[in-house]
């Protein structure tokens, strides 16, 4: 008799919300809209923000009001989200998606109009508006922030039109792309027969060469068929951002992504300037790793290939994965291993190995519930459970700063990728330290195929999605110029160190971080968080009180700029290459390690 699971691989949702194709959600959602259109007309009638009167007060009020019902809007989009994502082909999820997107212009209307009202406030009379009372002066840094946003807000009237546009234009292909992706279905053999599917499901981590290559070209084939429509997505999603950028005269297309990440522009170029310069540390990775699977050079399917000397892996049970996730988190800090035991106790997770799921993963918050739900699949490896602990460490993110007042939980994604890859490390860390040579061998490949990732795949976005918004300026790019744009990124950002017949150009097809249209040059945060976290993990053996500053460093992420939070808590400047060559440091290290035990 088979040994009941201890941990459930799918998700709980229905103590979040009503079923959304119940009457109740119907109702919720309609009492929702109500309250929103109520706060979108409230928000018309505003006093000008003056000592004075009664301003501070209304003003006091009203984003008491606007606080709690964004934390609503938090609430149904992740809740729908959830149910969309692990039943990909539900129309009614689809059209739920839609009614919310449909909803957007409103909360545009309400942060258009606070945020320009704040716009032409000058610092003094902005402090003397906060003090003048409690409630105000608590969200005080959110105010800050809605003025310096107000830099990116067309006037009103346009403004409010460019929403709802975007309603059925720059979202609709966002959708559009989503549904495509989510539809799509691979055709692989398995076993002498074909079977169908999903794109998350066909991994490039088999031992079997063979395996992979037909992996590789069997999803490319099928994202092919729709590269087309999605060159057309892509197209339309950035002249939109492109159109707005020119009537604000916006010049530089990453004015935008860096005001939403809170960092500044020397701080991105100070960071991918060090990377190249050490890139030279993980083509020699790529070559060993090469010579290993007894190849002159590795094509794209070869680098997440497995070791031949680490023999077969073993079958990673989810079971086991979880008990190793919050044992090890527990070792680092009591509280972060009990958060952790918690979200799998209480089935905040998807992991189930299924068809008809959307691919990829995330974590998506419900503010008000103070919980989180996790989406991914596990498959039975040691990269699924990098994904787990990654995913948690998002969630203990959202945790940590439950406490603090609702405008002040959100933070950047750049510090959000910050401390899901940190709890990867703490993951990684221990276990490399705990396992013998030969284990070690693979494990070090693991990691240097992250580093890979965030160092070279991601600049390779990073560098097509930069030229790309470029040409785009000039018009309308077809899907054969956006591969050759592809292309060319990736020779530059690997070095041009893989076979030149293993590109792959098609890759901005199936990367759906191209296609997310609330959040621009979505891949560079990755990168960004990747190497503060090894940076802030290589602190620990020189700071006092260690998990106690990491947490006091993820609640500061909700109320400062991005380098003065790093600077606060670990003393560290970010526009300078010091830190970053640190961080940079650890991977060579790790190169090293690999090279020695290789022989």
């Amino acid at each position: 008799m088979a040994t009941k699971a201890q941990y459930e691989l799918t998700w709980e949702l229905d103590s979040l919300s009503p079923h959304p194709e119940s009457a109740e959600f119907t109702r919720l959602l309609d009492e929702y809209e109500a309250d929103l259109r109520q706060l979108a007309d409230d928000s018309e009638s505003l006093p000008p923000v003056v000592l004075g009167d009664d301003a501070p007060l209304t003003w006091a009020v009203f984003i008491e009001r606007f606080a709690n019902l964004f934390a609503q809007t938090e609430d149904l989009h992740a809740f729908i989200g959830c149910h969309a994502s692990a039943d990909a082909a539900n129309k009614e999820f689809q059209r739920l998606e839609g009614v919310l997107a449909a909803l957007s212009p409103l909360r545009e209307q309400v942060l258009t109009n606070v945020e320009l009202a704040f716009r032409d406030v000058s610092d003094n009379d902005m402090e003397a508006f906060l003090a003048a009372d409690e409630r105000l002066a608590a969200v005080g840094f959110f105010l800050r922030e809605c003025r310096r946003n107000a830099a990116f807000r067309l006037p009103k009237p346009e403004e409010l039109l460019a929403a709802q546009l975007d309603v059925d234009g720059l979202h609709a292909w966002g959708r559009l792309y989503d549904r495509l992706s989510g539809e799509l279905r691979v055709e692989v053999m398995e076993k002498g027969r074909i079977v169908l599917k999903s794109p998350g499901q066909v991994a490039l981590d088999s031992p079997e060469r063979t395996v992979r290559e037909n992996n590789f070209f069997a999803a490319q084939r099928a994202w092919g068929a729709i590269g087309d429509t999605c060159a057309d997505a892509l197209n339309h999603i950035s002249g939109s951002r492109l159109t707005k950028y020119a009537r604000l005269g916006v010049r530089d297309h990453l004015d935008l992504p860096l005001r939403l990440n809170r960092m500044r522009r020397e701080t991105l170029d100070t960071m991918w300037a060090t990377i190249a310069a050490r890139k030279p540390v993980l083509t020699k990775y790529l070559g060993k790793k090469a010579e290993l699977l007894g190849l002159e050079r590795l094509c794209w399917y070869d680098v997440m290939a497995p070791l031949p000397t680490s023999g077969p892996a073993e079958r990673l049970e989810y079971d086991e994965a979880c008990d190793i996730v919050i044992r090890t988190f527990t070792e680092f800090s009591p509280e972060l291993g009990q958060f952790a035991a918690r979200a799998m106790a209480e089935r905040w997770i998807e992991v189930e190995d299924r068809s008809g799921k959307r691919q990829g993963g995330f974590c998506t918050g419900f503010p008000t519930r103070q919980q989180s739900r996790i989406f991914m699949t596990f498959t039975h490896s040691d990269d699924s459970m990098s994904t787990l602990a990654h995913e948690l460490g998002h969630a203990h993110h959202s945790y940590v700063l439950r406490e603090q007042p609702m405008l002040l939980q959100e933070y950047p994604m750049n510090l959000a990728e910050t401390a899901s890859t940190f709890a990867e490390a703490i993951l990684g860390d221990r276990r490399l330290a705990d396992a013998a040579d030969d284990r070690r061998l693979s494990m070090l490949d693991r990691m240097l195929s992250d580093s890979v990732a965030f160092l070279m795949n991601i600049h390779a976005r990073f560098l097509f999605e930069d030229r790309f918004h470029h040409e785009r300026s000039g018009g309308e790019l077809s899907a054969a110029r956006l591969s050759e744009l592809m292309l060319d990124a990736q020779r530059e950002a690997y070095c041009g160190a893989l076979d030149e017949e293993g590109w792959y150009p098609d890759f901005w097809i199936s990367k759906l971080h191209f296609y997310i249209c609330g959040w621009p040059f979505y891949n560079f945060p990755y990168t960004f968080g990747y190497l503060l976290s090894l940076g802030i993990y290589r602190l620990q053996g020189e700071l006092d009180q260690f998990p106690e500053k990491v947490r006091q460093f993820l609640i500061a992420t909700g109320s400062r700029q991005t380098e003065a939070a790093v600077a606060e808590a670990f003393g560290a400047d970010l526009s300078q290459p010091e830190f970053w060559e640190r961080s940079l440091d650890v991977v060579e290290e790790r190169v090293n390690q690999f090279l020695e035990l290789a022989g």
